[in-house]
Parts: structure tokens; sequence; C-alpha cells
């Protein structure tokens, strides 16, 4: 049996797979490496176990395979130095396994591109992108965050709207909409962006209501398609994007999927898939079905 684990700051997706098995899925509070004690992850790890139990989850564990965003692996080390807590509570539990701990744009290349050689995207709040030659990821165009980078994703669609409006410039009604439905005034904005825990997470905050005026402002039409279109050109452009495919993961990309293949067609663009989650896809994989 193994394990696939996807964390994130705030929640973390655990999966259970085997041949012939229905895969298990649960999920627990995300697991920041960072700043997180030995105990506290260790915690988060016996809630995954016992979830697993009470799923009728049973069978000695060969491989646990450990995904998060921001993880870095360097050349030739095993363990990443953020992992050293989990990697003492992973082989408490389980001695005899095999441990891959890697980072979510592999996550996301492994998901979308299997076992062959193409270009994985990276489409939800932040945004990244790879060449994956069907092994490791072989080249990168940096992300660079939602201030310097992060095109195509919902903090970046949210950060271009949050400047139009505070200058002026989103036409009525949406300007009035948007004043209407939050708490936007100047000072508010500025606190949240500059001073605020997650202004990431706050700028893409908004990304649903802006796109919900899709169809029927031309403003927003142009924002949201701009977003997309400065991805392709900024990032996608830099791969070779007439030999490989695209394949795309997160929810954000997903969920306009119609808007991101009609701007990305006059590119020639050929996208191989684009989901949700890399979950199902990663099950795949790491069972040598694709």
């Amino acid at each position: 049996m193994i394990i696939i684990v996807e964390s994130g700051a705030t929640k973390t997706d655990w999966c259970a797979a085997a041949p012939g098995m229905e895969p298990v899925n649960v999920k627990t509070a995300g697991m920041n490496l960072a700043t997180m004690s030995g105990e506290a992850v260790g915690t988060i790890v016996s809630e995954a176990m016992e979830a697993f139990k009470k799923a009728g989850v049973t069978g000695d564990v060969e491989e646990i395979h450990y995904y998060a965003a921001g993880l870095i692996v360097a050349e030739g080390e095993t363990v990443p130095s953020q992992a050293v807590w989990l990697d003492k509570v992973f082989r408490g539990l389980f001695p005899d396994a095999g441990i891959e701990y890697a980072s979510d744009l592999l996550d996301a290349a492994r998901a979308v591109c299997g076992h062959a050689p193409g270009i994985a995207a990276i489409l939800g709040t932040g945004s990244n992108s790879c060449f994956f030659d069907g092994e490791r990821i072989v080249k990168n165009v940096r992300s660079a965050g939602f201030i310097l980078g992060d095109e195509g994703g919902g903090a970046r669609l949210g950060r271009m709207f949050m400047s139009d409006f505070l200058k002026g410039l989103v036409p009525e009604p949406v300007s009035g909409e948007f004043a209407r439905d939050f708490e936007v005034d100047y000072l508010t904005v500025v606190k949240n962006v500059y001073r605020g825990e997650a202004p990431s997470r706050y700028l893409g905050s908004f990304a649903p209501w802006i796109l919900a005026r899709y169809d029927r402002c031309e403003y927003v039409k142009e924002l949201v398609d701009s977003n997309f279109r400065d991805f392709i050109e900024r990032a996608l452009k830099q791969y070779d994007i007439a030999a490989y495919p695209v394949g795309v993961v997160g929810g954000f990309g997903y969920a306009h999927r119609e808007i991101l293949k009609k701007v990305a067609e006059p590119y020639g663009i050929k996208f191989s898939a684009i989901i949700p989650a890399p979950i199902e896809g990663l099950v795949d994989y790491h069972l040598g079905r694709k």
C-alpha cells in the first residue's frame, strides 16, 4: 500500500491506495513544516492514521510520497531540512517504508504528464509551471509570487482588479457593486495587502466575485483574459508549446477552463488535462497506471 500526502498551510489531503483497492481519502489540518513543532506534526499524522483505520484501511505501508508547496529538496538530499520533524514521525510509524519528499510542482507534473514528457502548470490562488521530461523537472519559469508574478492565478486577478478599483479605473456599475459588497476603503485594503498575514489569499478571495461578471462586463472580460494571456506570454511560451501538451492543475484554472482554452487557442496550445486537484493522477502515477 502507498500513502500520498498533499500538504498546504490550511489543509492536508491524504490518500491510501493499492492495486485492486478503491483509494481512501482523508483530510486533516495543514502542516506548515517551517513553523510547526514536532509534537504538532505528530498529532496531525496520528489523526490521519486514525481516520484511515476507521475507514477500514489495513496492510503494510510500503511507500509514502509527501508533496508540499515550497518544499525544496536539494541535490543529493533525501530529507529536506523543513521535513526533519515529519520524517522522524513517519520513520517511527513506518520504519520499512520508502519515503519521498517533493514539491507541489512535481506533484502537478506527475499528475498530468504521468511518465511522459510535457508541460505542467499550476493555476490556483498562485501559479507555477515547468517542463517535465517524464522523470524530473528540467525547466521551471519562476512563479515570483503574487507581487512580482503569479500570472494566471486568482490572487493576481484580484491584485489587478484592486489596483484599478483604488485608482478609480473600474467602470460602473461594477465599481459601485464592489464597494457595496466588500469593505474596501483604502486603509483596509492597504492594511490587508501590506500588513496582513495572508495577502495572496485576501486578494484571491475577490476572484469569484470578479468572474461572476465576466459575461456582462467588457472590462471584467478583458481583465480576466489578460490575466490568462499574461501567463501564456510570460511563462508557457518559454517552453516548447508547439511540441508538448500542457496539463493544468488547480481549482482556479479548472473552474474557468473554458475561458483559459479560449485565450490559449490562438497560441496553438494543446491541453492534455485540466483538473482541479492532482490526487487521482498521482494514484495512477504511483501505481504504474500512467
